[in-house]
């Protein structure tokens, strides 16, 4: 070893704390952290989505300051499979050591913006599914015209219809779609509010623009079900073709279909392969892996991200966590998306 380097980093760096930092942006990060020599413990105090302080009056004061709301969405009415999502918040919360430096990024997001998790949505029924989705609108509709990007964690898939109908209200937006189904397909038994539709119904409301769609990692034994997804235009990149290709041509053809326009960010965790996380209702072999959800995420960096979710946890079907702990992850990756949005719009 070099003597003279030893000697440097001796005298910099032996005897010196954890939270005495000299790289500037390293610096800031950990200014934001330490209490002196001190972190908050991370399995401290009750549990926030990504650690954001809690504002359960959020709605009362109309999110008055805030730039994200990050809420819950406990319900799952909507299910053909498997029941168990309306668990999916509280597992989301209870992970620990989320951030705060998305290191590709280079974002810290919950330091950059006013970040809140404002609860869940109070809903009127608990056995009603289209009053569920008249208070999801309801609530979504109050955070948008805040001014305040929505990030929603499920709950089930089909809640992403009515929250579209808030966020798309004004203008079509465009869709980045992760996940294992197309979820484009018609009514079923009488309710069009099911966990396999809701992009089909934000299409004829008018609310999503399809032709600036994309679905990736779709799988599995239900394509036959996903014509109105082809047939609108969208732009479907199945799982096959992830691997095939690889993720950087996904990312770029996602750029060109997504374009400049606002961006929702749907994310669903079926869309990564149930080895890594088999907590959900509709689990579909020979699926994405997180790095690869993640690559693709970070590699859309720039897109103007107008509200996001993350759905379809069922903890109960993962003793392991890595579930949760995988859409927590991504949850946080998405919340540094929104970060450079606001930041960008910022700048107009």
């Amino acid at each position: 070893m070099d003597q003279k380097k030893l000697a440097y980093l001796r005298d910099r760096y032996a005897g010196q704390s954890g939270a005495q930092i000299y790289d500037p942006e390293f610096r800031a990060v950990a200014e934001g952290q330490f209490q002196g020599e001190r972190r908050k413990w991370p399995f401290a105090d009750p549990a926030t989505f990504c650690g954001a302080p809690f504002w359960p009056d959020a709605m009362a004061e109309n999110f008055e300051g805030l730039d994200v709301a990050l809420y819950g969405v406990p319900m799952d009415l909507g299910v053909t499979n498997r029941a168990g999502t309306r668990l999916g918040p509280r597992a989301v919360r209870a992970v620990e050591r989320i951030g705060p430096y998305e290191h590709v990024l280079r974002r810290t997001p919950l330091q950059r913006m006013k970040v809140a998790d404002v609860g869940d949505i109070p809903m009127q029924s608990r056995y009603n599914l289209e009053q569920c989705h008249t208070d999801i609108e309801d609530y979504v509709a109050r955070i948008v015209k805040a001014g305040v990007i929505p990030i929603g964690i499920g709950g089930d898939h089909s809640i992403t219809q009515s929250i579209l109908k808030a966020v798309g209200r004004d203008r079509p937006v465009g869709l980045l779609h992760i996940d294992a189904h197309c979820d484009t397909s018609g009514p079923y038994e009488g309710s069009k509010f099911h966990h396999g539709g809701p992009f089909r119904n934000a299409v004829l409301d008018g609310v999503l623009d399809p032709e600036r769609t994309v679905q990736i990692g779709i799988r599995g034994g239900a394509e036959y079900l996903w014509e109105f997804s082809y047939e609108s235009g969208m732009s479907v990149i199945h799982a096959e073709d992830v691997f095939a290709q690889g993720v950087e041509p996904v990312i770029e053809k996602a750029r060109a279909v997504l374009g400049d326009g606002p961006v929702y960010v749907s994310f669903d965790i079926d869309s990564i392969d149930p080895g890594f996380a088999p907590g959900t209702g509709t689990p579909e072999v020979g699926g994405l892996a997180p790095r690869e959800v993640l690559a693709i995420l970070r590699g859309l960096r720039g897109i103007d991200v107008v509200g996001a979710d993350v759905v379809e946890v069922a903890p109960q079907y993962d003793a392991t966590t890595n579930t949760a702990q995988a859409a927590a992850q991504i949850l946080f990756t998405i919340l540094s998306l929104a970060d450079l949005a606001h930041e960008a719009r910022a700048k107009k």
